[in-house]
């Protein structure tokens, strides 16, 4: 491993947006010099055949730079296109951007035209520079329950800054570890369950899922139009406000002064002991610093509840990836069953590691139309809102929960995923199709761990900030340090 894990670009990468924009307006900093700096950052600690290897990144965009400069040019004439003019931008593999593979993590889609999505088109009219894909944990792990977290055929396995042998989560793995990584100041993933929460716990990041539907996922490789939705991460939370601004077209609502009320999910354990004591340790922190914090048993899922929404996702996976593959431009897989037929054709790509009995299983739902996909949708939608989250929110406005554990170590000889480190935060938002964020709150045997924050549908603003509220008595108290880039050890 490189001696010093930190390129000369380091204090620059550290940077919130609101300081970077700030350099931008005042003449300090430009687009080009700080794109030309994160590239040659990307180069240090991405580059596979590097001495760090990190693999977040999956392609660069080759008209950055240009763009950036353009950006430069439009600034200096007095035309700031948006709220987000000359500041770099990672976007997640499986969203289409033109010029780039959008391939999902999967070969089979290597090759096949991609133009701009719909969030991808809010970007450039905010001013962003679209700075590279990021790598992901292939069809954003619909594929195998052995599957490890991080690792797509086109990219390998994404490692995690803080421990390189440890996971990046998934499926947003690389937009979380090259925000970690200090590569951009700001990504974009998507989540349909924990996707974005879990690699912004692991890696020290915040993160946001909006509300289903508040961003278009119009471009984007679907799992399932009930659960899936983008949404932007960040190192701090303002940051993560502006791009979910710019993300859902909507304007920050102007400062009311109410003070949101928390609930903490008492019931809600990861199960790792350190873990769930810090989680304990730091809500009674909050209540301390003058917050009003309610404790609550809320119901946590039973195997029939995950047994439905794995139904659901599996039966929506038939047909909207489907609709999308035969709608995407070029020659190629136009369906689910072409998709396996093309792993099974080669293996040795892309079935090294697991297979993909999922989409077996998804195959033989029969997709909506199947036996039982209504009768999984109904009880899964009673249980997340009647059951669990409407009952548990009387009274408050955002439930908190442990996210998940300190990262495990990534295998990719028996698979690795969040569950023995994960509590079940994530899944009745998922369903529900509610707003959930992470947002650092410590260290546990030197790795980070996440707060769930799960509101109302359409309070992300709410949710925002208390989110805010929650960083600010981190800062406070314990703020985190950078990555401490350890190689592989035991233990």
């Amino acid at each position: 491993m490189s001696s010093d894990p930190h390129p000369p670009s380091a204090d620059l990468a550290a940077l919130g947006t609101a300081q970077l924009l700030r350099g931008l307006e005042t003449g300090t900093l430009t687009s080009r010099a700080l794109v030309e700096a994160l590239l040659g950052r990307i180069t240090v600690l991405d580059d596979p055949t590097g001495d760090i290897g990190l693999r977040s990144v999956a392609t660069l965009d080759p008209d950055a730079l240009h763009v950036a400069v353009e950006r430069d040019r439009e600034r200096a004439a007095g035309r700031v296109r948006g709220p987000l003019h000359g500041i770099p931008v990672v976007v997640k593999d499986n969203i289409e951007v033109e010029g780039h593979q959008a391939a999902a993590g999967s070969t089979a889609l290597l090759g096949r035209p991609a133009g701009d999505a719909a969030l991808v088109t809010r970007l450039r009219r905010a001013g962003a520079v679209v700075l590279a894909t990021t790598n992901l944990s292939e069809w954003a792990n619909i594929r195998s329950p052995r599957s490890t977290s991080g690792w797509s055929a086109t990219g390998g396995l994404v490692g995690n800054p803080w421990a390189l042998d440890r996971s990046a989560g998934g499926s947003s793995s690389g937009s979380g570890a090259a925000l970690a990584a200090g590569l951009a100041p700001l990504a974009v993933g998507t989540e349909t369950d924990g996707s974005i929460v879990c690699p912004a716990s692991v890696n020290g990041v915040v993160g946001l899922k909006p509300t289903v539907g508040t961003v278009p996922t119009a471009g984007v490789v679907p799992i399932s139009a009930s659960q899936d939705s983008p949404g932007p991460l960040g190192r701090q939370v303002d940051d993560v406000a502006r791009l979910f601004a710019v993300l859902s077209g909507q304007d920050p609502p102007a400062p009311t002064g109410h003070r949101s009320t928390f609930v903490h999910a008492v019931s809600w354990r990861t199960g790792h002991d350190p873990t769930d004591r810090s989680v304990g340790e730091f809500v009674a922190q909050l209540r301390t610093s003058g917050e009003t914090v309610l404790e609550r048993e809320v119901a946590s899922p039973g195997q029939d509840v995950e047994d439905d929404e794995l139904t659901v996702l599996l039966a929506e996976l038939v047909d909207d990836l489907g609709e999308y593959l035969s709608r995407r431009p070029g020659d190629g897989v136009r369906s689910l069953a072409d998709v396996m037929a093309f792993e099974l054709a080669h293996p040795d790509t892309e079935l090294a590691h697991f297979g993909h009995e999922l989409f077996d299983q998804a195959m033989a739902t029969g997709g909506r139309a199947g036996s039982a996909y209504g009768r999984a949708r109904a009880a899964n939608l009673h249980w997340a809102v009647d059951t669990c989250l409407e009952p548990s929110l009387a009274g408050g406005d955002v439930l908190i929960a442990p996210a998940y554990g300190p990262a495990w170590k990534s295998d990719l000889v028996v698979g690795g995923h969040a569950d023995a480190v994960a509590s079940c935060a994530t899944l009745p938002a998922a369903v529900a199709g509610w707003p959930i964020a992470s947002v650092p709150i410590g260290l546990v045997h030197g790795l980070p761990i996440g707060l769930a924050l799960i509101a109302r549908p359409g309070d992300e603003w709410v949710l925002l900030d208390a989110a805010r509220r929650v960083e600010g008595l981190v800062a406070a108290s314990h703020p985190l340090p950078a990555p401490t880039w350890a190689g592989p050890r035991r233990g």
